[in-house]
């Protein structure tokens, strides 16, 4: 059998229906038997920076492995910051690269390259990804693929990658000789993790003792899987619940214990709350600056502070944590919920969350807006989340568009909201938004970006309308780049190189035309009613929202500030009967 039919089998026998990449000479071997195969598709991109997106959009939505392919030299390279997002953001995805024929390969390290497109992509990766190897040996495929597929699963997940000398993707094998990585000794002294009795009670009487908890939710729930968990736990306890930018979709924003955004372009009820607390159960967040600000003794300051996490070393290092709990997400909730339940304690956290409904109603994240010729984001936003589809998937690319849209969308409980938290990658939106159409084609795929995102990767229109794929592509046009003018007018003297100065956009009404999807340019508020019976058909559409020059993200936060404390800032009198606790003193 030849090993490139052999890597397709076994992708498809663990459940990868599509594969994302672009063509190239070091890869046709492996693209060759994709196409032979029956029950998987290869999804050509036209860039392979978008080919990495959408393996890790697909990832994101099937709960499976995303898989991505490339040629050697520039096509290995251009999957770099697609790798760097899946790493940072802990999405499993498997990058086969090709790579020229092993006896090409230079022979010395003082040589710069022998064959051409030859590239040393597994020295330059291996920060970026969980394990990366150069395929030398045919008969170790088997194992190769099984250790790439469970160090991509296992613990905490992110990428990994295999780079295939021409030679190796056509040599014959024998897959009943083949060896795997289940059957070695490496994978049989592998710890299974278990959930510590003593932890659990330690957090039960914590919460027994407190009046004011809350639970900060990380995008590790959904990677471990604990949405339905981390529910009932809401449930069972009636604590009020926060999310970081990569936990938004992971709880039902229309639950009565849900409070919102948090952090540095949070909400700024949700950012109270958390400074009042007196207990906070972190779940799956790696506690940036952007959670706790760069002023980390301020954070959540009279709280006893809970992390739990599968990654121990993400623990107790940026905050104090009174309890550290290494554990997998999923099995310790679960552990959790039983002994609360076996318990039949009561909890009553009302009068708190009686106190965060004055927050949320004193401090909305968008407002009814008069003006009929300007739109207000946050309000465009909160009136389309009326329209959206229960079964849509929102795909974010990065900006202002992203925050407006993180404050402002009201997702129900079957929603999806697919950000880029650490890597932060304009161009993100549309190529992840291709890959969560194959991983849920009955969804309705909406995708937001900005100006500025959408002409990252707008060569993926053609993959839009080639593959006659539905989606809808909301840009919102402020003709800048507005977050990075922002920070020009705040430190630079609105110097606005490289933003508005040295910048411009296109006419996308046009750009759709030339790409056969049909448009619609909104400039008035009263406008937006139009859109409801498009972001529900089945058709392809360029929505260009027409915004001011000069946008703002509020409310955010200032350097040397905490958390409670965001611009614009209110007054002190204001911040002060917002506390429960004292106002920070540095």
């Amino acid at each position: 059998m030849k090993l490139s039919d052999y890597i397709v089998e076994f992708l498809k026998g663990h459940g990868v229906t599509t594969i994302f990449g672009y063509q190239g000479g070091a890869i046709t071997h492996f693209v060759n038997s994709i196409y032979e195969a029956d029950g998987i598709k290869f999804i050509s991109n036209y860039h392979e920076q978008a080919s990495a997106f959408a393996a890790e959009g697909y990832a994101r939505l099937s709960g499976n492995i995303g898989v991505c392919t490339a040629t050697s030299g520039p096509g290995a390279t251009n999957l770099i910051t697609g790798i760097g997002s899946a790493f940072f953001d802990s999405i499993p995805c498997l990058y086969l690269t090709g790579q020229v024929n092993t006896y090409e390969y230079k022979r010395l390290k003082e040589i710069r390259q022998e064959g051409f497109q030859e590239t040393d992509i597994v020295s330059i990766i291996k920060p970026i990804t969980k394990y990366s190897v150069m395929v030398t040996k045919p008969e170790k495929i088997k194992y190769y693929l099984e250790k790439a597929f469970y160090i991509a699963k296992e613990g905490r997940p992110g990428p990994v990658l295999l780079d295939m000398p021409m030679d190796v993707q056509r040599a014959e094998i024998n897959p009943d000789e083949l060896i795997g990585f289940y059957e070695s000794e490496e994978y049989k002294s592998k710890i299974i993790q278990k959930v510590k009795v003593k932890d659990v009670n330690d957090l039960i009487n914590l919460i027994k003792n407190s009046k004011r908890p809350v639970i900060l939710v990380g995008g590790g729930i959904r990677l471990s899987k604990a949405e339905k968990k981390l529910e009932e736990f809401i449930d069972i306890t009636g604590i009020p619940v926060v999310c970081t930018l990569m936990g938004i979709d992971c709880v039902n924003h229309e639950h009565k214990c849900f409070v919102g955004y948090m952090g540095s372009y949070g909400n700024r009820y949700s950012n109270l709350a958390v400074a009042n607390c007196d207990l906070l159960i972190v779940l799956g967040s790696r506690l940036t600056t952007r959670q706790t600000s760069s002023i980390t003794d301020s954070f959540a300051r009279e709280a006893k502070i809970v992390h739990v996490d599968i990654d121990k070393s993400e623990l107790n290092i940026k905050v104090k944590e009174y309890l550290s709990i290494e554990c997998d997400l999923n099995l310790f909730i679960d552990k959790l919920n039983k002994d609360l339940v076996n318990s039949n304690l009561k909890f009553d956290f009302s009068s708190w969350i009686d106190k965060l409904k004055i927050y949320k109603k004193k401090y909305p994240s968008y407002e009814t807006y008069k003006d009929i010729d300007h739109i207000n984001p946050n309000e465009f936003m909160n009136r389309i989340s009326e329209m959206l589809h229960a079964n849509s998937i929102i795909c974010l690319d990065i900006g202002q568009n992203q925050i407006w849209a993180s404050q402002s969308l009201k997702l129900k409980k079957n929603q999806r909201l697919l950000n880029a938290g650490g890597m932060g990658p304009m161009g993100f939106g549309v190529p992840s938004a291709i890959g969560a159409f194959y991983a849920r084609p009955n969804s309705k795929i909406v995708v937001i970006t900005g100006d500025g995102g959408i002409q990252m990767n707008i060569q993926e229109l053609q993959t839009i309308t080639r593959e006659k794929i539905p989606l809808k592509i909301i840009i919102m046009n402020n003709h800048s780049l507005g977050m990075i003018r922002h920070f020009q007018e705040m430190y630079f003297e609105s110097n606005y190189y490289g933003t508005i100065d040295g910048y411009s956009v296109p006419d996308f009404t046009k750009i759709s035309e030339a790409y056969g999807i049909k448009s619609l340019k909104i400039r008035e508020q009263n406008q937006i009613n139009e859109l409801k019976e498009k972001l529900n058909d089945d058709e392809s559409y360029i929505i260009d929202v027409e915004l001011k020059d000069i946008t703002y993200v509020i409310p955010k936060l200032g350097m040397g500030r905490p958390i409670e404390d965001q611009e614009p800032l209110i007054s002190r009198e204001e911040l002060k009967e917002n506390m429960i606790i004292d106002i920070y003193k540095p």
